[in-house]
């Protein structure tokens, strides 16, 4: 006999990322009751398989976030601090720097940019904290199966056989996101040719709280600063290059890898050691046709996807659930509260991943004039006082 019984939910979250799970921390600290569910078992250790090795730089807008849901007094003693953001041009004629810029939080307040997390380390404390909330279920082995949208509630019925009916559906499921496809919402992708890297680092000199992007060509590679490991300064890096390129780095000896590590990194730590495995992943730009239908809202990658550059990433999930969460205090899921989100999300979330865009595919720049073109671009914008501080105010999401 079939069981057609239906269970109601307020909040039904379909992906069990950073994302899914800060968006159930979030909607649980309200009193909401959460059902949070994902195929994927959770990893929370970072020697174990399947490890999400990637940091994470959570800008100020998005630790203010933590601090009203509960979650920045666990976080914070985890955390690495980011003060100034650096930016070096190494695109001449050897792999050493011609121009170095630094971008200083102090320009603009006395908080830093953000706080540097290790991704696995992120999901270990959001699992604690979920487990904590007494209206909070997270459920792994799980995904979803169909979307049924009614004006009273996303009925959807889970890979176990399940139904429920949401008061608001939340697909925080990914780029290819099973919620966005049941809904009928298609998307725009951009293609680089890319992959990236990510991986930690020990190095020589201390990072002083600072991030590092070095541009040369085929992307940038990034070090950005985490706690120190084995007595030694450690940083993550994200290293993006064409895909064929990353490929034949992942295709080399140990040896052979760090000399090209030290090569690309242009000395700026001194000498690095490669820490933990490499993770890698194909770089694309997509933005989904709307972020919002019948009782159901998309968050995360589920919505957008863009290079890991500027922190951009993460942060704007963060921001698409604090305007959620805003919107959702009298009735989740209601239609005039979802067209409201879809109006001040996406086009956001649009100019951000254009201004990406352009920044990655300056970075890509192999012909020797285009680099010394960006690298004149750069020194030129930063020599404007009033230009650097507006360029680090809308990287933070502020007016």
């Amino acid at each position: 006999m079939t069981d057609t019984r239906i269970d109601d939910i307020d909040i039904l979250i379909s992906g069990g990322g950073l994302a899914g799970l800060i968006a159930a921390c979030a909607f649980g600290a309200q009193g909401f009751s959460v059902l949070c569910v994902d195929p994927a078992p959770p990893v929370t250790e970072e020697d174990a398989a399947g490890a999400d090795l990637r940091s994470t730089a959570f800008l100020m807008p998005s630790v203010a976030l933590f601090e009203r849901i509960g979650l920045w007094e666990s976080l914070a003693p985890h955390a690495t601090a980011l003060q100034v953001m650096r930016i070096v041009d190494a695109g001449g004629a050897t792999a050493t720097p011609r121009l170095t810029r630094d971008f200083d939080a102090a320009e603009i307040g006395d908080q830093p940019f953000g706080w540097n997390l290790p991704n696995w380390l992120m999901r270990r404390e959001l699992m604690a904290r979920t487990q904590a909330l007494p209206s909070v279920r997270v459920i792994h082995g799980t995904g979803t199966a169909t979307v049924l949208p009614r004006s009273e509630g996303a009925v959807v019925t889970l890979t176990d056989g399940r139904r429920l009916r949401a008061r608001l559906l939340i697909g925080a499921d990914g780029r290819d996101s099973a919620v966005r496809r049941a809904l009928g919402i298609g998307t725009r992708t951009w293609r680089y040719g890319q992959k990236a890297l990510a991986f930690a680092v020990t190095h020589e000199q201390p990072h002083h709280n600072v991030s590092t992007e070095v541009h040369r060509f085929g992307g940038p590679f990034t070090l950005v600063p985490l706690p120190d490991r084995d007595g030694q300064p450690g940083s993550a890096v994200v290293w993006m290059d064409d895909a064929a390129a990353i490929d034949a780095l992942l295709a080399l000896p140990a040896p052979g890898f760090e000399a090209a590590l030290n090569d690309r990194s242009a000395g700026v730590l001194g000498h690095l050691r490669q820490a933990t495995p490499l993770t890698a992943w194909p770089i694309v730009s997509q933005i989904a046709d709307r972020f919002a239908g019948p009782r159901t809202a998309l968050i995360a990658e589920a919505a957008h996807v863009l290079p890991p550059i500027g922190a951009q990433g993460l942060n704007m999930s963060l921001a698409d659930l604090s305007a959620l969460l805003e919107l959702s205090r009298a009735d989740p899921g209601s239609a005039d509260s979802l067209a409201r989100y879809n109006r001040t999300r996406r086009p956001d979330a649009y100019a951000r991943i254009l201004a990406i865009d352009a920044l990655n595919r300056a970075s890509q720049a192999q012909l020797r004039p285009l680099r010394d073109l960006r690298a004149a671009a750069l020194g030129g914008l930063y020599g404007i006082a009033p230009v650097r501080r507006m360029m680090m105010r809308a990287g933070l999401g502020l007016s």
